[in-house]
Order: C-alpha cells, then structure tokens, then sequence
C-alpha cells in the first residue's frame, strides 16, 4: 500500500481507502468485520463512512439511519488508533425541521450522535455531505471550527461541493481564520470525469486534498452488470440503488467496458483493475474510496496496487472516452 499526504496538510492517508455504506444497509456487522479486517490488513488506513448510512437509504425512513457507525464503532474498539476516520454531516437522520442541514444546532448534535456511535472522542476528518443553500457558510464554517478548537474534530472537509462552493468557503475561512475544508470528496471514474473542468484545477491550485467515491463506477467498472441480466444477489443493483440505475439507463458504460478491456487485458488486468489504476494515475487524487462487501474486493483491488498507466494508455482512454461522448 502506498500513502499519500491530504492535500496541504501533513495527513498522510492509504491511496485505496474504505468505505462503509454497505455496513448496516446491504451487509451485517459479521459480513462487515471481514470486509474491514481483510481492509485494515492490507494497509488501509483511512475508513469512509457518514451518518445517514443504514437501511433507510433504501427504505426512505430517515430514522434508520446509523448502521454503519455503530457496527464500525464496535468493531474498531482496540484498534481506533491504527486508522483515519472520517465520517459525514447533512442528510436527514430524522423527521424533525432541524434534523438535516449544516445548520451549528444540526451539526453540534449530529456530531454527538456520530462519536457515541463511534464509539470515539474525536472524528479525524469531517466532513459535510453536501452544499446547503438555506444556511450562511459563515454558521457552518464557524460551527466546525469550534469543534476543532474543542479537539472533537481534527480536520474538516467538503463533498459533493461544486468548484465555486468550495472556492467561496475556503475564502471565507481564510478572511475570518477559520479552519478551511482541507479536502473534497466528490465521485470520480473513467464514467464520471465532470470534476476535471473545474474543480480539479481549483483543489490543485489551493492545495485542496481529492478523496474520490466510486472509483468503479458503482459497481459498472467491475463488468458485472450485464445487459438484459438478472443482478449478482447482494449487489447495489438487486437493491434497487438509483443513482446505479440511471448511469445504466443513460449511460455509454457497456461501449465503454467494450473498448477498455482489451487495454487491461494487455497488461493482465481485470477491467475493475485497469480502472482503479486510471484513477490512481492523476497525482492530484489523495485517496480512492472503494466499496467493498466482500475481503475478495479489496484482494482484488489491491492485487496491482501502486502501479501506474503510462502517458500512452492515459492518452488512448481520452480518445475512447471522446469518441463515446464522455469527454468533451
């Protein structure tokens, strides 16, 4: 495993982090301890999770929210220290008017709720799970960074923030002293390349870290989704996730897979592989998050990890990707 530092900061986390949606939402906490036992072997240090994770997602119930906290903080007792935890704020985690949001009420509580599940006094990495456009960033900023001041937190971050979001509130901490979001975390694949317009060049030009979900395309990467197939039993797919879905539906991902196999055969590679490794290969990402429900995904991720695509292979997958109509 190789590490890499969080962007400006001196944090160095695993270039192959975890993450835990599936805990408590598609896997149980026996199913869970192998998937983080075989992660934490390996030499991953860094575990992704938020408080919105659970089988509510699926249900629509905002009170069965929490799964995944709770299993990690039961299974991360003895060994709380060895690992870079992060976790997330904003979804709704309950029915009330204040239960969601980025409001300093909303946060205070949400993060009491995250370190009693975790089991922990302090979360390493913060982060907001989204932009909230009926709260000032001035309360939300000023909110987490009490917190860092009161050692519950140690750095904060941002995901599924736009370029100018993330611009604006790191300009904002920077004119009242503020702790800043060090880091952003939005999704990143050979499928999904949006964040190279703008937010890339931005988060390198300010020394932001880039923590990417679904390196694999949810799953699409792996080439198990098939065409007019019934989904794996357990998959993202057989639980009906939409976001899955709608990729599937409107997406040129099979003519994708279609014309990078053979690029991965070539080097002996799964499909899964060579893309894990195309994402690896841009020095501006901190860490890819895979989400793994079974050890044998992390195996196999790791199975080439630290090796690189040359120039020429990052050059032919710009072409393939402008010829479908991924890249413009």
């Amino acid at each position: 495993m190789q590490y890499r530092k969080l962007g400006r900061t001196g944090l160095k986390v695993s270039e192959i982090s975890l993450g835990t949606m599936a805990f408590g939402r598609w896997i149980d906490e026996k199913a869970s301890a192998g998937v983080l036992d075989q992660a934490i072997e390996s030499g991953i240090n860094f575990i992704d999770t938020a408080d919105v994770y659970g089988r509510g997602m699926d249900l629509g119930d905002p009170t069965l929210t929490g799964e995944s906290e709770t299993i990690l903080g039961n299974l991360l007792q003895g060994r709380r220290h060895d690992i870079i935890l992060a976790t997330k704020v904003k979804a709704p985690v309950g029915r009330g008017v204040n239960d969601a949001g980025l409001s300093r009420y909303h946060i205070y509580r949400a993060l009491e709720n995250s370190l009693r599940r975790l089991r922990t006094d302090y979360i390493d990495l913060y982060q907001v799970h989204g932009f909230d456009p009926n709260t000032p960033l001035e309360e939300t900023l000023g909110a987490l960074d009490d917190l860092v001041k009161q050692g519950k937190i140690r750095y904060i971050g941002c995901s599924n923030f736009a370029a100018w979001q993330l611009a604006k509130a790191n300009g904002i901490s920077a004119q009242y002293l503020l702790n800043r979001f060090e880091s952003v975390q939005p999704e990143f694949s050979l499928i999904s390349r949006e964040i190279e317009q703008e937010l890339v060049p931005y988060a390198q030009s300010d020394q932001v870290g880039v923590i990417v979900y679904s390196p694999l395309g949810r799953g699409i990467l792996t080439g198990k989704y098939q065409q007019e197939e019934k989904p794996e039993t357990g998959s993202r797919l057989a639980a009906g996730e939409k976001r899955l879905m709608q990729l599937l539906e409107k997406h040129p991902s099979h003519e994708l897979i279609t014309h990078i196999r053979p690029l991965a055969e070539a080097r002996g590679w799964s499909v899964a592989q060579f893309s894990l490794a195309w994402v690896l290969s841009h020095s501006y990402i901190s860490s890819a998050i895979l989400g793994a429900s079974k050890p044998k995904h992390i195996q196999d991720a790791l199975q080439f990890a630290g090796e690189r695509l040359s120039a020429e292979e990052l050059a032919k997958i710009d072409e393939i990707s402008r010829n479908i109509g991924i890249l413009r």
